[in-house]
């Protein structure tokens, strides 16, 4: 059925294993460039342009050929038998496309066979010792208690029972079950040892809250299918992965991919865009654009500063809690633009000739440079570049009740930017509507997301901003 379930429930949960899927990726390649340079000095033979292209080419074939042989079902991690076959099978592979080259090309005439043979046996041996230590660092991540993420399932079937009983053997899921929901009893449902009943259905989605689970599976059968989509649209105020369980979508899907967890087949019903590599591709270019522009805006943001401080009385940097990622509540950072700094249970949005703006605030306002102190808020990890602006949070907790799913874009780390604000969604939301359009692109931002997205928003910002649409 595709690629296990392991990646979007275990992969996702923190910078460093998703690091290390990032270097099993990159890391044959780079060996397979840099194998073939150290049997060069050897050998004494020169570094030409042809040796430079063959490195080139190999380690680009690490990387496009498929990586998804398939597992034993019941491991998120590869034992060493199948991860030495899988290696050498791919090298065999990239071996034999690059021989194919060769002869078409008539280029092999140029290479050293002590070299290319040398090559050909000692970069798969070194690709698989540094593929067994990476693959054993990530069985000590998954191993360790602090990284398992909750769990519980609603309802009490052969699937969800099957399934809970793998997680509780294999601690290598990284997953933690904390009990089931349903409406019948456990003396009616039959329930073993070590397993219980946290309460009826309809309590699911305020435990979720209360106890801040990560996963939920929802397991009922197929003929109670209006009970689902009703429970499922309950945990849409949650910031919990929902996943159903067996493979059939009948949901309003964000991120959803079919697959099998433990041997037991699953949907990601609702799940974060950033899973495995994409979360270590969003990272880092976040830091890399962050501190490149940094660089550029210190001493202006310095002036501003300065300006902020003479022009009336307060602090320079206005400080607001708000909602981040998986609900949690962060610092955002901004030049104060207001006389008074509101936050508490009522945060009225500023409006056009709003008498709280200052002179000065409102010239930043217009070119959104008083965004730029969450520059720092990008490299604390807090925020990113992109993605659903991030709202006080008396507003979230008023328009949580009023829009369905509002608490769903709360799945990425806020940004400073994002698809709603490149579409005019900015300024005040006067009305519900207003906040329910800003919302549904939010969503869509998480359903569609890639890195070019973010290039393209970022792009659109910078055109918005000089046209200062909307911001008052």
């Amino acid at each position: 059925m595709g690629q296990g379930m392991d990646e979007p429930l275990i992969r996702s949960k923190g910078f460093l294993f998703a690091l290390i899927v990032g270097l099993q990726i990159a890391l044959p390649g780079v060996i397979a460039a840099v194998s073939l340079r150290f049997l060069c000095d050897v050998f004494d033979v020169p570094w030409t342009q042809s040796y430079l292209s063959l490195a080139l080419l190999a380690a680009v074939l690490s990387v496009l050929l498929p990586r998804n042989a398939r597992r034993d079902a019941n491991k998120v991690v590869d034992s060493a038998p199948p991860l030495v076959t899988r290696i050498v099978l791919r090298w065999l592979v990239i071996l034999a496309i690059l021989l194919a080259i060769g002869y078409a090309t008539k280029y092999s005439a140029f290479f050293s066979r002590r070299v290319l043979t040398s090559w050909a046996i000692t970069t798969p041996a070194l690709i698989v010792i540094a593929e067994m230590v990476l693959n054993e660092l990530a069985r000590l991540l998954l191993s360790d208690p602090q990284n398992f993420r909750s769990v519980v399932f609603a309802g009490y079937t052969d699937s969800s029972r099957t399934l809970a009983q793998r997680i509780a053997t294999n601690k290598e899921a990284g997953l933690r079950v904390r009990g089931f929901f349903d409406d019948r009893g456990a003396m009616r449902l039959g329930m073993g040892a070590g397993e219980s009943i946290l309460g009826k259905l309809s309590d699911l989605p305020a435990y979720v809250n209360r106890a801040r689970v990560d996963a939920v599976f929802v397991a009922l059968p197929m003929r109670q299918v209006h009970r689902m989509c009703h429970l499922v649209e309950g945990l849409r105020d949650t910031t919990a992965s929902v996943y159903y369980v067996p493979d059939i979508m009948v949901f309003d899907l964000i991120q959803a991919r079919a697959g099998e967890l433990l041997g037991v087949p699953v949907v990601a019903v609702c799940e974060s865009p950033f899973h495995g590599y994409r979360g270590l591709v969003k990272r880092a270019s976040d830091i890399l654009l962050t501190s490149t522009i940094l660089l550029v805006a210190m001493p202006w943001m310095l002036l501003v500063a300065a300006l902020v401080r003479l022009s009336s009385p307060g602090p320079v940097v206005y400080r607001q809690q708000r909602y981040g990622l998986d609900g949690e509540e962060i610092t955002v950072y901004k030049f104060r633009t207001m006389a008074v700094a509101e936050e508490g249970a009522k945060v009225v949005q500023a409006a056009p000739d709003d008498p709280r703006i200052t002179g000065l605030g409102r010239f930043l306002r217009r070119y959104s440079l008083d965004e730029l102190p969450q520059l720092i808020n990008v490299l604390q990890g807090r925020m990113s570049l992109v993605g659903p602006r991030p709202h006080a949070v008396s507003h979230n907790e008023e328009y949580r009740r009023l829009i369905s799913g509002y608490m769903q874009r709360h799945k990425v780390r806020p940004g400073m930017t994002g698809l709603a604000q490149v579409n005019g969604c900015r300024g005040a939301t006067a009305r519900v509507e207003d906040m329910r359009a800003r919302v549904n692109y939010d969503l869509d931002y998480l359903r569609h997301w890639s890195p070019m997205l973010d290039v393209r928003i970022l792009v659109r910002t910078a055109i918005t901003v000089l046209r200062h649409e909307n911001a008052y």
